[in-house]
């Protein structure tokens, strides 16, 4: 049975409309809408309350997917920054606490790479194909799961280390080459961080990432997906562009912020903070 389906035969079975689940569940509306439309699939943590729902009123349950695994024969232009420019093969070898882990990133916007080294007067834009035929991909859409796996990458949930939420997201992008999510900027970056330190809910997030409208990454996280990377350009910046980017950086910095801001006031009653998940999932 699909998942839309089966969604759909649980609230029959519990009598609930889709408002009505979605509260019980802690989600909006929308998402259940979307779910039952097949928009979108649910997130491994809506499946996990999905089942304690079912748990609680004895109905049977067979696991639902999350997030998913896939395999693609896509070949994609990306773009990637450099401070200083690439030193030998390209490899999986940025900082550890990334948004998805340690890997090689890459983005489908060209202007976000740039704006992360417009403060760099030796630095590369790189414009990049990278064939993705034959790899083992986790895509994650716009839902908790991203923000959790980039809480798991970033070391937010050592606080819970050895708990089922923390072995469900150190387990998620296990035996995959790539991942593809959405860029975590540095508006979003103001966003998570209110997330994580409870201050603002998971919806108030979600909407948040939905309106900001970013790019999405591709990260290589090993030695085969890096192998299938070609570098077409490579450019340097010059110092008139690099102070035209700090300007827009900055301006879209201040505009994505405030329309953050907005959203999280909207949904400052809705949905759960990161203690709540953290302990549901324990």
């Amino acid at each position: 049975m699909k998942s839309s389906d089966q969604i759909k035969a649980i609230r029959a079975q519990l009598n609930l409309s889709q408002s009505e689940l979605a509260k019980r569940l802690g989600v909006s509306f929308a998402t259940v809408n979307r779910w039952e439309k097949e928009r979108c699939e649910p997130s491994q943590i809506a499946v996990h309350a999905i089942k304690n729902l079912c748990t609680e009123n004895n109905i049977d349950f067979s696991r639902l997917e999350g997030t998913a695994v896939i395999t693609s024969n896509e070949i994609v232009t990306l773009y990637h920054g450099s401070k200083s420019g690439l030193q030998g093969p390209i490899a999986p070898i940025s900082r550890d606490r990334c948004d998805f882990g340690r890997g090689f990133y890459m983005g489908t916007e060209r202007l976000q790479p740039l704006t992360l080294i417009c403060n760099y007067p030796a630095g590369k834009l790189y414009t990049l194909q990278a064939d993705l035929t034959g790899l083992k991909i986790l895509d994650v859409e716009v839902s908790l799961d991203w923000a959790l796996l980039i809480a798991f990458s970033r070391g937010k949930l050592e606080s819970v280390k050895g708990s089922q939420i923390y072995q469900q997201y150190a387990a998620m992008a296990e035996g995959c080459d790539m991942v593809i999510g959405y860029i975590a900027d540095d508006r979003m970056f103001v966003v998570l961080d209110r997330f994580f330190n409870g201050e603002i809910t998971d919806l108030a997030l979600i909407h948040s990432l939905s309106a900001l409208k970013l790019g999405k990454q591709y990260v290589a996280l090993t030695e085969k997906a890096c192998s299938q990377i070609k570098i077409l350009d490579k450019q340097h910046i010059s110092k008139e562009d690099r102070e035209s980017l700090k300007i827009k950086s900055e301006a879209n910095r201040a505009n994505g912020i405030a329309l953050a801001d907005e959203i999280c006031r909207k949904y400052r009653r809705e949905g759960r903070f990161f203690d709540e998940i953290l302990k549901a999932g324990e």
